[in-house]
Parts: structure tokens; sequence; C-alpha cells
């Protein structure tokens, strides 16, 4: 089975995970997530496999997170995995699907534990 990343090429954690899977020998499918961002769906599987909540998996530093008042705790969890639909870059990165299996390349080496 091939394994997914969701990639940044500008952010190094991200290019460190990529090289780890090359490394290892693993096929992977490389999503550049801030051209193609993961669906509703999608992130809500994550979101799930990972137990986190939406705001878990995002960059609060962001200017999107900050200009969109993402921080509103009124704000449901649809609405906060539909803003990292709408803003991707937001989203923490990378995320490596696996056959079922969830982790975030930060650091790097974690991604070991899914493959």
């Amino acid at each position: 089975m091939t394994i997914k990343i969701y990639h940044n090429p500008r952010c190094s954690k991200s290019r460190e995970t990529l090289a780890l899977l090359e490394e290892k020998g693993v096929t992977t499918e490389v999503i550049e997530y801030l051209n193609t961002p993961p669906d509703v769906k999608t992130l809500t599987n994550i979101l799930t496999t990972l137990k986190m909540e939406p705001r878990q998996l995002m960059r609060k530093h962001e200017a999107e997170y900050k200009d969109n008042h993402l921080d509103n705790p009124e704000l449901t969890t649809e609405q906060l995995i539909q803003a990292m639909v709408d803003f991707p870059k937001i989203m923490e990165r990378p995320i490596v699907v696996n056959n079922g299996k969830v982790a975030i390349g930060r650091p790097p080496v974690s991604v070991l534990d899914i493959l």
C-alpha cells in the first residue's frame, strides 16, 4: 500500500519527513496540501485517528488563523475543520497516512511508528 504524505515543500520538517520515508524505501504519494487540501471527510478521519480536536492540528501563529478569528471558542468542530479546508496553510504538517494509521512528522522520526 502507498503511504500518503500531506506535504509542504517549503517546510523543513516536511522535507525531512519525506526524505526519511524515501530513505526507508517507502512508496509515497505526495500531496502538496496547499494546492490540493484534504476535504472535510479526510480531515475528520485524520483527527479521529489522531484523537485530536481541530485546533490541535492548527498552526495558531499563521496569519490566516488570526485574520479569520479561528480562536473564537464559539466555533464548532465542523467550522474549524472547514477552515482548514479553506485555509490549508493553518494545518500542522506534514501529516502521514498509512493503512488507517496517521502521524504528524514533528519530529520526522515519529512517522516511523506507523510504517
